[in-house]
């Protein structure tokens, strides 16, 4: 029906099924790409995780398929748009609304980590809202199936922790980085190690400084603190309670996990849509492109993406 988002390999359509009449998000990637750039583990993994996991806050794949051009992998569309776009539009988030869709994030970074998966691209533009509010993560594009540790660099600057620039061998600690980051993000409107380019990012992340506005509470500044730092011995969620100790943290004190999980909590926000009529108003235009889906004859990439 429509283009809701593109990307260096392809693009997310808004599509109605023949069979059901529903809306799906249909999430294209261009073989040549994905080889061109070196993707093609990654690619692989995405399909492996979306498979794996079922979880109140993560998005569901429902299927994969294959052309001799492109990969195809169908999920549930979720039309209250990207946390990013409202994030904009709302310039930062008072605290109680920042703090309701951290908590969703802690749930769902806790469900990964259990399964040994590592997410590794939490950001703003990752997380969609659904007709109700509640978040779903999407994009398992730098998810991986760890037990150990890894060493990939991979992420987006200004979430990525010191440990992977660095490149030393990581684990899940990175994705409490980036919770931390995001609540910086989501409270002040802007990441806390932004620069104009990346490598001055990097740097700035390196240095570790951070300054926090005055409207920040003692409370936030502490998790904010515990979780934006180097030291991976006193990094929250990478101790020995793990994901307990920022459940636990004071910041938040009033969160009812266990209702929160179970959407019984009212969300902040609820976005403004007509419910399952495939309303797409809160995403952003893309220019239309030729599709040349459906193309048959001999796949010169065959070898590399058996399993779609």
């Amino acid at each position: 029906m429509r283009t809701l988002g593109t990307g260096s390999f392809g693009r997310v359509h808004l599509v109605r099924s023949v069979h059901n009449g529903r809306y799906y998000a249909i999430k294209v990637l261009k073989k040549h790409q994905v080889v061109k750039m070196k993707q093609v583990e990654h690619t692989n993994d995405e399909r492996r995780m979306l498979k794996l996991v079922e979880h109140p806050f993560l998005i569901r794949m429902w299927g994969t398929f294959q052309d001799l051009k492109n990969l195809f992998m169908v999920m549930d569309y979720i039309e209250g748009g990207e946390l990013f776009s409202l994030l904009r539009k709302s310039q930062r988030f008072p605290n109680p609304v920042a703090k309701f869709y951290a908590a969703e994030v802690v749930l769902a970074l806790e469900y990964l980590h259990s399964h040994d998966i590592i997410y590794r691209d939490l950001k703003p533009e990752n997380i969609l809202l659904d007709r109700n509010g509640h978040i779903k993560i999407t994009d398992f594009g730098f998810a991986k199936e760890v037990s150990t540790v890894t060493w990939t660099l991979c992420g987006t600057p200004d979430y990525i922790a010191p440990e992977v620039i660095t490149t030393k061998p990581y684990n899940k600690s990175v994705d409490w980085w980036s919770l931390g980051v995001l609540i910086y993000e989501m409270l002040a409107g802007y990441t806390p190690f932004y620069d104009s380019t990346p490598m001055k990012t990097y740097e700035k992340i390196l240095s570790g400084k951070i300054h926090f506005p005055s409207f920040m509470g003692p409370d936030v500044i502490d998790l904010l603190s515990r979780l934006i730092t180097a030291d991976l011995t006193s990094r929250l969620g990478n101790l020995l309670n793990g994901p307990a100790d920022i459940r636990n943290h004071s910041w938040f004190s009033e969160v009812v996990w266990e209702k929160l999980l179970a959407k019984d909590i009212e969300t902040p926000y609820e976005p403004p849509i007509t419910a399952g009529v495939g309303d797409s108003s809160l995403f952003d235009h893309y220019p239309e492109e030729h599709l040349d889906y459906g193309s048959i004859g001999e796949d010169p990439y065959s070898q590399y993406f058996n399993d779609f």
